[in-house]
């Protein structure tokens, strides 16, 4: 078809200049009618040329073994998923992350934990001088057992109708009183003891033993719970139907080079009026000790997934003068050969370099991958084996 081209154009060309002179001298003479017989004559000349450049260009085809074919590579269209993903900064937090404070006021006299050192709900972390408040306790606790021996006595003088009501009254009224007395000292007694309200990691230990310490100013300890991260990330409100609990997100975290696929574990009720997002926790799985609080992660969502789509590369969709997307296709006539044919396409969403074509496109098509800048409709080309993709 090239060679075709070139033989028309270079006749054409002999053809306007041998008769160059003449034209001129026939537009000089200013006679309409010769102008127009001189353009019917040309006319005639032009279509004899392109019956005998027609019958030339058959015989070449016949006789020519090596047509010059444009070499091209192509895929066999097939069916398959398509997921679409939006990506978002997010960043990774653990509501188990807590500096602890002291309850008592006092000298730190122990601190029974290190740096790191993996802890227990409930363990003895340090220990503030009570002050005398264990001798105090133990007094109380005395007189504790003493009001109940009365008590005792006195309620069962009063179920043998023995003795005054007013008696039995005063003693379980004293009783009681110690009672509330004694716990409220084991409480206070209690906050001299400082533990770990979860099981995690002593992270930093701020005070050492021997210095004083004051509830909601000394700074004792801070403990993490690396087990039971997530990832927050604020979504606009646009995907608000396409996110829901359990939708599939990839995640990466640069800092560490980690990456993993997790799901959306809740997502949010309320939308922030000066950024029109709503908040989305994703959750962070068990045994990553490379993932600490406050990393920055991107946060890829799903927010769309097609079961049978059609995917091309987006670098083999060309743009028409209209604007329109268009891609071909090999119309096979030999194993190795076939006609470029145009298709004009509707697509959907792109996602790492991959079109979803809506139409215009079926599975078993032979699309062009590599060669189709340079070709036009009808051409016929030649299939490149080597890269081809069944």
């Amino acid at each position: 078809m090239k060679k075709l081209s070139l033989i028309i154009v270079s006749l054409l060309i002999l053809v306007s200049c041998g008769k160059n002179d003449s034209v001129e001298k026939v537009i000089e003479s200013g006679d309409l009618s010769e102008i127009r017989a001189k353009k019917a004559n040309l006319s005639a000349q032009q279509s004899e040329l392109s019956s005998q450049i027609a019958q030339l260009d058959a015989a070449i085809e016949k006789l020519d073994s090596n047509n010059d074919f444009t070499l091209v590579s192509v895929r066999k269209i097939t069916d398959s998923l398509f997921k679409h993903y939006v990506e978002l900064p997010g960043d990774v937090e653990t509501k188990q992350n807590i500096t602890i404070y002291p309850e008592y006021s006092g000298i730190l006299i122990t601190v029974n934990v290190d740096e790191g050192d993996r802890v227990q709900k409930g363990q003895i972390l340090a220990r503030i001088d009570e002050g005398g408040l264990g001798s105090q306790l133990a007094q109380m606790e005395a007189q504790e057992t003493l009001a109940k021996t009365t008590f005792e006595r006195q309620q069962r003088l009063w179920e043998q109708n023995i003795g005054s009501e007013i008696q039995y009254l005063e003693a379980r009224t004293n009783y009681e009183a110690i009672q509330n007395s004694v716990n409220q000292m084991r409480s206070q007694l209690a906050k001299t003891v400082v533990k770990a309200p979860f099981s995690g990691v002593i992270d930093e230990i701020f005070t050492e033993q021997g210095e004083v310490v004051v509830p909601g100013q000394s700074r004792l300890f801070r403990l993490i719970n690396l087990s039971n991260m997530y990832i927050t990330a604020a979504v606009p409100e646009s995907y608000l139907g396409k996110i829901e609990v359990g939708t599939e997100v990839m995640v990466e975290i640069a800092a560490t080079g980690t990456s993993f696929t997790s799901t959306v574990k809740q997502v949010g009720n309320f939308v922030n009026p000066n950024n029109r997002t709503f908040e989305i926790q994703v959750a962070v799985p068990q045994n990553t000790e490379q993932i600490k609080p406050n990393l920055i992660a991107t946060v890829s969502i799903n927010d769309y997934t097609s079961e049978n789509a059609i995917i091309i590369p987006e670098n083999v969709i060309q743009k028409n003068s209209a604007g329109e997307n268009v891609a071909y296709v090999v119309k096979k006539e030999t194993d190795s050969t076939g006609v470029a044919e145009r298709r004009i396409l509707e697509t959907g969403l792109i996602y790492d370099s991959a079109v979803e074509v809506l139409s215009g496109l079926q599975p078993g098509d032979l699309l062009i991958t590599s060669g189709a800048r340079s070709i036009q409709e009808g051409e016929q080309v030649e299939m490149d084996n080597r890269n081809a993709t069944n």
